[in-house]
């Protein structure tokens, strides 16, 4: 195996980037790939996995191997403030700097020449997009997977106005892992000896008074983060905001990849149509499977499966190693190897499958892959299924004007059963779910009833289906409400609802897309305006995309509800900030149905010769 050349590589204040360097037999120049990461340069990724071996992921070297036997130079650095870098560690906000000032290094060796690909998962792909943001030197080629944020406001920090809790147990997993707790055992000890998920019991938490207390750098990115409820400066920075940078950022080749159970499935679409919009050539792929954060070699989520085509490695026929060798071999090599003729979107469909349960106990949902030659699918028909009175979902909307109404209870909060969203453990997990509360999901209670028979969830669905339907492209809810709290959220969530059968006798209502509001924020992000007691209002929610083939016999559900924790951090419904208070109220909050102000679901419908 390779054996890595270590330097460190000086940024422009001084502070020197841990980075190991395999280089080819001979002289040079050669190209560049390279990764950049906050969970050791030294140690496997996640991301190196394949079919053939799920378990293990390749050794850095193992990676690198192949690689430099085609005449790459393959790089690897910590980040800022991780590992062997030096430097205080504030998550996302040097990536772009850092990154530029690693390229222009990079450009600068006698044996590079000249061209540099970067690819990684995740973390890895915001590093990606943040130096991309600054079109740093020498980028010729990218693959972003599942990450390189369009706008972390929107989704990926924040959301709809909310804040994403998963950023809270990343931070403190990561913080055991700092390099401070490698080094100091006391440090390492008070923060193994924190329970998370009891800490998960009593938000909000203040600074120098949570699990991450110990370790101030992670404490205070955290809180910044959390603070910074809206849209600013802040939130348009280069390391979170590709979408403010768009008109700059570097007009290479590049994939945006995610997947329906992963975080990324708007920074990946949003991305793909804002980099286009800016004029850029890319070429620009887009490739949104079935998974959740990074698992492409997986053919399941949560509690349902997708089939054996479902991999990303079932739809190309080979290793994802070799998926992007191929890619960077085209774009930096100029090999025509058939990479420039595939399509420009590859979407997979999810169901069509047996709806029984597989030896491994999930449900078999099936799928297939589509593609396109764009986002959204041109041929799709956009389509709108009105909210009822007594709980029906229908594509023509009622004459008649009605209400519905529930009380949200920010003490007693909905919990949250599968979604889409990453870094959540050990307190939550992503993936498809059948949404009946149990043990295993953090806030549920006995009896474990279905979340359907909580009295501040409003369901609403179709009757079965006569034949089935294909709904892929974006969501959004646009509901007309009004509450008696200066403010309140609404959380949505679309489901594909199986009738009962031999193996799930009470059917399998299964989570597809979520989407929050934070009502506050309903005209501007950075000016937020409390709601007035008694009046109306026609709000969006949107949602993140998906592509889902609803089977004869199946009902499309949309649930309304106020709260969805602890994905989401809990509105007090004060009309103060979740972070910046302990007081809280109860929220009388009413949905319109029916009429000229009537509430409805909107989504992109295939035709059915191409569902």
């Amino acid at each position: 195996m390779p054996t890595p050349e270590q330097v460190m590589i000086t940024a422009r204040d001084g502070i020197r980037l841990a980075t190991d360097i395999y280089k080819p037999d001979g002289d040079g120049p050669w190209p560049v790939l390279m990764e950049r990461t906050p969970y050791g340069k030294h140690l496997p990724s996640r991301s190196e996995i394949t079919l053939a071996s799920p378990e293990r992921p390749m050794s850095r070297a193992e990676f690198a191997r192949p690689f430099t036997d085609a005449g790459y130079a393959v790089v690897f650095q910590d980040k800022r403030g991780r590992y062997a870098s030096e430097g205080r560690y504030r998550k996302y906000l040097d990536d772009a700097e850092d990154g530029f000032d690693t390229c222009v290094w990079l450009v600068e060796q006698p044996w590079c020449n000249g061209k540099i690909g970067t690819f990684g998962l995740s973390y890895s792909a915001h590093t990606q997009a943040a130096l991309a943001s600054l079109n740093a030197p020498g980028l010729a080629a990218m693959w972003l997977d599942c990450g390189g944020f369009s706008n972390a406001f929107k989704g990926g920090i924040r959301q709809g106005g909310a804040f994403e809790l998963k950023q809270a147990t990343w931070a403190y997993k990561q913080a055991r892992l700092s390099p401070e707790a490698e080094t100091d055992p006391i440090l390492a000890q008070a923060l193994a000896k924190e329970d998370i998920k009891a800490w998960f019991t009593r938000l909000p938490w203040k600074p120098g008074h949570s699990p991450l207390r110990h370790h101030p750098d992670y404490e205070n990115y955290l809180f910044e983060q959390w603070r910074e409820t809206r849209y600013g400066p802040f939130w348009q920075q280069a390391g979170i905001c590709a979408e403010a940078h768009w008109p700059d950022f570097a007009d290479v080749p590049q994939v945006h990849m995610s997947s329906w159970f992963d975080p990324y499935t708007r920074t990946a679409t949003d991305n793909y149509n804002g980099l286009k919009a800016a004029g850029k050539a890319g070429p620009l792929r887009l490739i949104l499977g079935p998974w959740t954060h990074g698992d492409r070699t997986l053919t399941y989520a949560g509690d349902v499966d997708f089939g054996n085509d479902a991999s990303l490695d079932a739809l190309y026929g080979e290793d994802f190693l070799q998926i992007r060798k191929r890619w960077f071999d085209c774009w930096i090599k100029g090999e025509a190897n058939g990479v420039a003729d595939e399509p420009p979107v590859r979407v997979f469909v999810m169901g069509g499958g047996s709806g029984r349960k597989t030896a491994e106990g999930r449900l078999d949902h099936g799928g297939d892959w589509i593609s396109s030659g764009d986002w959204p699918l041109p041929d799709a028909i956009h389509a709108r299924l009105y909210l009822e009175r007594r709980g029906g979902l229908s594509f023509s909307p009622a004459l008649e004007e009605s209400t519905l109404t529930y009380v949200s209870d920010p003490k007693r909060p909905v919990p949250t059963i599968g979604g889409a969203f990453s870094s959540g453990e050990p307190v939550m997990s992503a993936g498809a779910y059948d949404q009946v509360e149990g043990e295993r999901f953090f806030g549920c209670r006995p009896p474990y009833l279905p979340l359907a028979a909580r009295d501040d969830v409003c369901v609403f669905q179709t009757k079965p289906l006569a034949e089935e339907l294909v709904i892929a492209g974006p969501v959004s809810a646009r509901l007309t409400v009004r509450s008696n709290a200066p403010d309140t959220d609404l959380h949505v969530k679309l489901i594909d609802v199986y009738p009962p059968s031999a193996d799930y006798p009470q059917g399998f209502a299964m989570n597809l897309s979520h989407g929050v509001l934070r009502l506050k924020f309903r005209n501007s992000w950075d000016r937020p305006t409390p709601l007035k007691p008694g009046e109306t209002y026609q709000v969006e929610v949107r949602c993140f995309p998906t592509a889902n083939r609803f089977a004869k016999g199946h009902r499309i559900r949309l649930d309304v509800q106020s709260s969805n924790f602890p994905l989401f951090d809990v509105n007090p419904q004060t009309g103060e900030d979740p972070v910046a208070t302990q007081d809280w109220r109860l929220a009388r909050n009413t949905l319109v149905l029916g009429g000229e102000r009537a509430s409805y679901l909107e989504v992109d419908v295939l035709p059915a010769d191409e569902g």
